[in-house]
């Protein structure tokens, strides 16, 4: 309900604004609106308390695994054009 909220306000208010001789730039306010919410979303995310190491682990894991994985497909699939 709280993401329906603004969404039904921003459709009337395009509905409304459509109408108007004068454009009005949306890129800047996308732009600007864009931003807080990544600043938002940094400021909720610095509130979670985890185990850094623990993650930095699970990432490295990943990232090998997946670099691994590029390698070994390609080295199947490859085939060299004569």
């Amino acid at each position: 309900m709280n993401i329906l909220i603004p969404l039904l306000l921003g459709i009337i208010i395009g509905y409304i604004l459509r109408e108007r001789r004068k454009k009005i730039d949306t890129e800047l306010l996308m732009s600007v609106s864009v931003l807080v919410l990544i600043f938002l979303m940094g400021v909720r995310t610095g509130n979670v308390k985890i185990d850094a190491t623990k993650v930095l682990l699970y990432s490295i894991a990943i990232m090998i695994s997946t670099i691994a994985g590029s390698l070994i497909f390609a080295k199947i699939f490859w085939r060299e054009k004569s």
